[in-house]
């Protein structure tokens, strides 16, 4: 079946506020698509229960502060269409068809498949829904048929796997899925507070809806270049933790003289620290801003994924409907 042109679909996991990592790692990269692509991007709630089966309450509270931290970042619902996946069960119905001839070889060679067992230890991961995650992600894919998806370069082997089971599909029933291509994005290293990867379960991140009085002491306790001890030491920004914010956030005119203020040490961690905050704050204006409109009216982020999972079912299940005449399940 033909792919969808200019078509992405890409979703991410209620599991709590977003921050700048996140910000510049992924939405800022669907803002810019949003303008000349038709995205379908949604909450991944039933993802998210691969990991928190076992307090699954908290996860409908993380839906709607998604939503909140995804348009005050600047998605536009009138521009792309925001959804709930666990409002569309059809995704739930492609999974089941499709892990039927997926083989469990497949998913347990998936290099992710053992790096988040590790990464989250303490967790009880040995589950069928943990194993099966690809299949589902292939589902929310598949299902709306796009020409690509957004991924970064350590999500290459799950859009791989997707192609896999489409292939498959198509080998036994006759062609029906698109493959989608990588559409692969930037992915600007931006450290935590402690210069570990920013992470709101290591206590070291920035959130978007942080206000200025919040973010300052974080600002002014970060790690920076740990052979500068003194502000007399020259130091190098490009492994102070501080110089990434400023490449992402500063006015690039102001970078040469931050660089060659801590080379030279004319310039000490604490003015670059204040520096940082004002950029942060500039940045995060329009952020707040939005997020002000909508935290003032309540039903807004309700209307928004009423609307997108309208939209969404619509799509998936002209999708269904196909699969199940070639499946012969089409009673």
């Amino acid at each position: 079946m033909t792919p969808v042109s200019k078509r992405i679909v890409s979703g991410m996991r209620p599991t709590g506020p977003l921050h700048l990592g996140h910000y510049f790692g992924v939405l800022k990269n669907w803002i810019a698509l949003q303008e000349d692509h038709q995205c379908f991007l949604f909450v991944a709630d039933w993802h998210a229960l691969t990991s928190e089966y076992a307090d699954p309450k908290k996860i409908k509270g993380f839906v709607p502060g998604l939503v909140l931290d995804w348009v005050a970042a600047g998605l536009n619902p009138d521009k792309c269409v925001i959804f709930q996946q666990s409002q569309v069960k059809a995704h739930a119905e492609l999974h089941l068809l499709l892990s039927m001839a997926t083989p469990l070889g497949w998913l347990e060679r998936c290099p992710t498949y053992k790096e988040i067992k590790q990464e989250l230890a303490l967790k009880d991961l040995n589950t069928y829904g943990f194993l099966g995650y690809p299949v589902l992600m292939a589902s929310d894919i598949l299902i709306y048929r796009p020409g690509a998806v957004p991924v970064g370069q350590d999500q290459l082997p799950h859009l791989e796997l997707t192609r896999e089971i489409a292939r498959r599909f198509n080998a036994i029933n006759g062609e029906f899925f698109p493959e989608p291509a990588a559409m692969l994005t930037a992915d600007p290293k931006l450290p935590g507070l402690d210069g570990r990867k920013m992470s709101k379960s290591y206590g070291n991140a920035i959130a978007l809806g942080d206000s200025l009085d919040q973010i300052k002491p974080k600002i002014m306790s970060m790690l920076t270049d740990i052979r500068r001890a003194r502000k007399s030491d020259p130091g190098d920004p490009e492994v102070c933790n501080l110089y990434p914010y400023h490449k992402l956030m500063t006015e690039a005119e102001r970078l040469p003289a931050i660089e060659e203020g801590c080379r030279k040490a004319t310039w000490g961690c604490v003015d670059c620290k204040k520096l940082l905050i004002e950029s942060l704050a500039r940045f995060l204006e329009p952020l707040h801003a939005r997020r002000a409109k909508l935290e003032a009216d309540p039903d807004s982020v309700r209307d928004i994924l009423a609307t997108g999972n309208a939209k969404a079912v619509q799509e998936a299940e002209a999708t269904m409907a196909e699969v199940r005449r070639l499946l012969n399940f089409d009673f």
